[in-house]
């Protein structure tokens, strides 16, 4: 009888081999089925929940053996008694180690971020570069660790795109399959991130994908499930702010308040977008004069971060302390206005000095204050009809962070699903709208589509203005032999005036040559081969 049940189990389970074999043969050769293609996308949700979780969890543990702090939400304090030699010494040699790994692992200096996903969702058939990839990762993991003064979504949102990356190929996912998986992936990372499987979701059709397509929506949420629940296994069903007190809107009293809120929010977006990309300039323009090593940059970007930090050492890592002080009214109004100008300026250094992170929570931290500090005033003025300032703080917090995503939607949502509070919704949504037009036409829509616009990839405007940019002019190409090519003697005389295309040549830089020359054909050439025509 045993000998029986042992070869009844083992043809089972060769049974069960054969079968996976076949799924994944059928897999490669014919892509994911519908069913397939959910459970993929469960898995790769799993997947990226697991890798923010990891991520979190990293970040606490090397804090807390380097500044001694058990609770990464409660940095500050701690740092703030440590010896001041300390906070520089920690944040100079965490920029030094992200220098060596980002010269050694990626091809140009840079932490990937989540520019490159929407990048690759546009451009690259849902990939993304996975060495350099995980080499951001680890950078942004020691930057956050050490001092510098950014956010953790963004890395975690990489990440997970870098795992779905890894997928895709395996699987050979066709574009629309890819760019779904990486969809997948960011949903889970974000609601993995905020305990908010709403605004993930969102998030990833509205910032990543860029479009609300039925087939991509399901797996998407599947995927964002996934995260959340991650999320709820580690840290409970909580959510990360709540509010002290009744957020009781006046609505008709101060429904002007919070439109001057929206748009005040948009200039504080703005410029710290543009602090960013200024510090990013500057960075470049010094590090060329003065001859820099590359892997030295966050080195410096660093030391002056741990100067910074010992007068203000809420600067240091991703800011939820300081980001619950002014929701719960902890700051005065000239303590707000100072973070914010100081809060700004250390996360230009962050980023100008290629560290690594991301501009979510940033941009939480910076809305904040700036919201409390608007509501301090503007309460003072009819305190008899107005509601808390904090409900204020709370509107700012989503105003800031959807004009800096270009997400106004998502963003709105992660408010409501952090606070736990559907009550603020007509406030947030009020300053949210206003601050995300306001900013739009300040910047190229987003921090993400200005990051990339200034990399010369456009995405901004829409698949019109890139889809050109990824076709190839061989594309369009007649052989010589061909009866509806166009003479030799006619291509060789546009040859002579300088109007010929290279045979790597795409169809954006093709079409300023044919509109300039005026003409209905173009030679096709190989440089490299003595200016051989091809077609």
């Amino acid at each position: 009888m045993p000998e029986m049940l042992r070869i009844a189990v083992s043809a089972r389970f060769a049974s069960l081999f054969s079968g996976g074999r076949d799924l994944w043969r059928m897999l490669l050769q014919r892509g994911p089925s519908q069913f397939q293609f959910w459970l993929i996308a469960l898995l790769i949700g799993i997947s990226a929940g697991l890798a923010a979780l990891l991520f979190r969890k990293g970040i606490s543990s090397l804090q807390a053996w380097v500044y001694g702090a058990e609770d990464a939400n409660y940095l500050h304090s701690l740092a703030a008694d440590l010896p001041w030699y300390w906070l520089v010494l920690i944040a100079a040699s965490g920029g030094l180690i992200v220098g060596i790994i980002l010269d050694r692992f990626t091809p140009d200096g840079r932490v990937r971020s989540v520019a490159d996903v929407i990048e690759g969702a546009a451009m690259q058939n849902g990939r993304l570069e996975i060495r350099a990839g995980l080499a951001s990762a680890l950078a942004s993991f020691i930057t956050l660790s050490t001092g510098g003064s950014s956010g953790r979504e963004g890395p975690v949102v990489h990440l997970a795109g870098v795992i779905s990356s890894w997928v895709s190929e395996k699987i050979r996912a066709d574009g629309i399959t890819g760019r779904d998986l990486l969809g997948c992936a960011v949903a889970a990372a974000v609601s993995a991130s905020f305990n908010a499987p709403i605004a993930g979701a969102l998030f990833a059709l509205e910032v990543v994908l860029r479009h609300f397509a039925v087939h991509a929506f399901a797996p998407i949420v599947i995927a964002s499930v996934a995260g959340t629940v991650i999320n709820r296994l580690a840290y409970g069903d909580v959510t990360e702010f709540s509010m002290i007190t009744p957020g009781a809107l006046q609505f008709y009293v101060e429904l002007p308040a919070f439109l001057m809120l929206g748009v005040i929010c948009g200039f504080v977006a703005v410029l710290l977008m543009r602090a960013i990309f200024f510090a990013d300039h500057v960075g470049d323009a010094l590090q060329e004069s003065w001859r820099i090593p590359r892997w030295l940059r966050p080195a410096i970007s660093g030391l002056i971060l741990g100067i910074m930090a010992i007068w203000y050492p809420h600067i240091i890592g991703v800011g939820y302390e300081t980001t619950e002080l002014a929701l719960t009214g902890g700051l005065v109004l000239s303590q707000a206005l100072v973070f914010v100008v100081v809060k700004t300026a250390a996360v230009a250094i962050t980023m100008g000095g290629r560290m690594g992170g991301g501009v979510f929570s940033p941009s939480l931290m910076i809305g904040a204050i700036t919201g409390l500090a608007f509501g301090l005033v503007a309460t003072s003025f009819l305190p008899d009809v107005s509601g808390t300032h904090t409900l204020y703080a709370f509107a700012g917090m989503g105003a800031v962070a959807a004009a800096v995503l270009g997400a106004p939607i998502s963003t709105t949502l992660i408010v409501f699903e952090l606070t736990g509070d559907w009550q603020i919704g007509l406030a947030v949504m009020v300053a949210v709208s206003i601050s995300t037009a306001l900013a739009s036409r300040l910047v190229d829509r987003s921090f993400f589509l200005t990051q990339l616009e200034r990399r010369n990839v456009h995405c901004a405007a829409g698949p019109q203005a890139y889809l050109l940019a990824l076709l190839q002019a061989d594309a369009g190409m007649r052989p010589l032999d061909d009866a509806r090519c166009a003479a030799r003697a006619d291509l060789e005389a546009l040859q002579a005036q300088g109007l010929a295309l290279d045979f790597g040549a795409s169809l954006e830089a093709a079409l300023p040559v044919f509109d300039r020359a005026d003409v209905t054909f173009l030679p096709v050439v190989k440089r490299n081969d003595g200016g051989e025509i091809l077609v």
